[in-house]
C-alpha cells in the first residue's frame, strides 16, 4: 500500500521529536506556513497536523498556535538534569493523580471491615453480585451519597466496579454508535478514551466561570442533535467551577426541552453539599459516583443512580463492558456507610483539602489561580512566557508530574494555557516543597530550562 503524501510528513516530523531536534515546547509553523515551506497544499498541511494531534505528538494552545507535546522521558535518556529549584533530596512529586488519602485511615477501613473477614461474612461477600446489589446495599447508598435536600430512591441504583465504568456504562447506554455527546470543551480526560472505545464523538461545549454555558448547548444541539450531556455540576475537573442555582435550573429546564439525558459526575461530590441536577429532574438525569475519592482508589465500586426506564440499557453496558461490582466492593461499600465511616473519612478529607488548598493559594498568590476552596485540585494559568506543555516537561525535570491542559481538552485548538495540580496525594511538606518550586519555575525564564545537546 502506498503511504499518503501527509502520512510521509508526519512520519518525518514525528522522526524529528524522537531524535530531538525537535522539543518539548516548541512551535510548529501555521498550517499555512509549514504548506507554503514544504509545497503542498495547505489542505494536505491540515492533515499533516491533524496526524500529528492524532498521535498526540502535539498540542493546540488557543491563540496561540501548535506545540511540540512534553515528553520528558526521551530527553532524560539523551541529557543531563539542569540545577534543581529544589535543595530537598530528589523524589518524584505527583501532582498529577488525585487520590486523597489520609495517613491514619487504613485503621478505620480495617475497624469497619472486620466483620466481613469472617468465615461466612467472607463467603456472602464473594458471591456474584447482581448489578442492582441487594436492598441492604441499595440503602446504604442512598443514604450514603445524599446531599444538598437530595435523597435518591434506593431502587434507582445499579453498581459497577469504579466510578469511570459507571460513565461507560452510562455513554454505552444513551449513545449509539457515531452518536453525539455533549461535553464540556474542558472536561475528565478518561471521557476521551471512554467515547473512542464506544465509537461516540465527543462536542465540545463552551464555558464561563460557572461551568457549561446553556447557549452553547442550545446551539451544538441545533447543529445536530446530541445524545446526551456528560457535566460536572460541581467541583469540576479540572477547572473548579460550580452551578449556581439559577445555572442549575436553566440547564435542567433546557434538558427539558430539548428531550436530553444528563450523566451528571459526582465522584468529588463528598466535599460539597451542592445537590445534583437530580433533584430537580430525576426522569432526565444518571448520577455517576464512586468510592475511590471518597474513601481509597484500592476499594473499587462505582455507582449509578439512574431512571427506572434506563436501567436494562444500563445493565446491557455494564455486561457489555465487563464492568460488573464485585460482591466484595458492594459488601465493603455496604459496612462503610452503614458505620459511619465512609462519613467521617469524608469529613476529615473536607478539611484536609481546604489546608491544601490555602498552602496552594498561598504559594501562588501572585499568580492567576482558579480553585475552589472546597477541592482537592487547582487550575494554574501560566505566564504568557510560558507555554503549557514546555512548563510540565520542565516539571517533570524538577521531579514534578502535573497534568498540561491538553490532557483535558476536547478537539483540536481548544487548550488553554494552564496546567492542572492535583493536591491530594503528596504529604503536606511534599506538596509544600513542590508548590514552592513550581512558583520558582513560574518566575524563571524558559530558557533558563531548556535541555541542549
Amino acid at each position: 500500500m502506498i503511504t499518503p503524501d501527509y502520512a510521509k510528513l508526519a512520519d518525518a516530523l514525528a522522526a524529528d521529536i524522537a531524535a530531538g531536534r525537535l522539543k518539548p515546547g516548541d512551535r510548529l509553523p501555521p498550517q499555512r506556513s509549514f504548506a507554503y515551506e514544504r509545497g503542498i497544499a495547505v489542505s494536505t498541511a491540515s492533515r499533516v497536523y491533524g496526524e500529528l494531534y492524532r498521535r498526540g505528538l502535539v498540542v493546540g494552545e488557543v491563540g496561540r498556535g501548535t506545540f511540540i507535546a512534553g515528553n520528558a522521558l526521551l530527553a532524560e535518556t539523551r541529557r543531563p538534569d539542569p540545577p534543581s529549584l529544589s535543595s530537598e533530596p530528589a523524589g518524584r512529586i505527583d501532582l498529577e493523580v488525585n487520590f486523597p488519602m489520609l495517613a491514619d485511615q487504613g485503621e478505620a477501613i480495617a475497624r469497619s471491615l472486620q466483620p466481613l473477614m469472617t468465615g461466612e461474612g467472607l463467603t456472602d461477600a464473594l458471591r456474584a453480585a447482581p448489578f442492582a446489589g441487594t436492598a441492604a446495599v441499595r440503602a446504604a447508598a442512598s443514604r450514603g451519597l445524599s446531599r444538598g435536600g437530595w435523597t435518591p430512591s434506593p431502587d434507582s441504583f445499579l453498581f459497577t466496579g469504579a466510578g469511570r465504568q459507571a460513565i461507560g456504562a452510562a455513554l454505552s447506554a444513551l449513545v449509539p454508535i457515531g452518536g453525539r455527546i455533549g461535553v464540556e470543551a474542558v472536561t475528565y480526560p478518561q471521557i476521551k478514551s471512554l467515547a473512542v472505545r464506544l465509537g461516540a464523538t465527543l462536542v465540545p461545549l463552551a464555558m464561563d466561570e460557572e461551568g457549561v454555558r446553556p447557549d452553547a448547548i442550545a446551539k451544538a444541539h441545533r447543529d445536530s442533535p446530541l445524545q446526551a450531556l456528560y457535566i460536572q455540576p460541581a467541583l469540576h475537573n479540572p477547572l473548579g467551577t460550580t452551578f449556581s442555582p439559577a445555572r442549575r435550573e436553566a440547564i435542567a429546564e433546557l434538558a427539558e426541552r430539548l428531550d436530553l439525558t444528563l450523566i451528571e459526575d459526582w465522584i468529588y461530590g463528598f466535599l460539597c453539599d451542592d445537590p445534583p441536577l437530580a433533584a430537580l429532574i430525576p426522569h432526565r438525569s444518571i448520577v455517576v459516583d464512586s468510592l475511590s475519592k471518597r474513601i481509597a482508589p484500592g476499594l473499587g465500586l462505582g455507582f449509578l443512580n439512574a431512571p427506572a426506564h434506563l436501567h436494562e440499557a444500563l445493565k446491557a453496558g455494564i455486561r457489555a463492558g465487563g464492568w460488573s461490582a464485585t460482591g466484595l466492593g458492594l459488601a465493603a461499600g455496604q459496612r462503610l456507610f452503614e458505620d459511619g465511616t465512609a462519613a467521617a473519612l469524608a469529613l476529615r478529607k473536607r478539611e484536609d483539602a481546604v489546608r491544601r488548598q490555602s498552602l496552594a493559594a498561598r504559594c501562588f498568590k501572585s499568580f492567576d489561580l482558579a480553585a475552589d476552596p472546597r477541592a482537592y485540585h487547582l487550575w494554574l494559568t501560566l505566564p504568557d512566557r510560558w507555554r503549557s506543555e514546555a512548563f510540565a516537561a520542565a516539571a517533570s525535570r524538577q521531579g514534578i508530574a502535573l497534568s498540561p491542559s491538553s490532557a483535558f481538552t476536547v478537539g483540536q485548538g481548544h487548550a488553554p494555557n494552564a496546567v492542572r495540580l492535583a493536591l491530594a496525594s503528596p504529604s503536606l511538606p511534599q506538596l509544600e516543597r513542590a508548590l514552592e518550586t513550581l512558583a520558582g519555575l513560574l518566575r524563571s525564564e524558559p530558557e533558563a530550562f531548556q535541555v541542549t545537546e
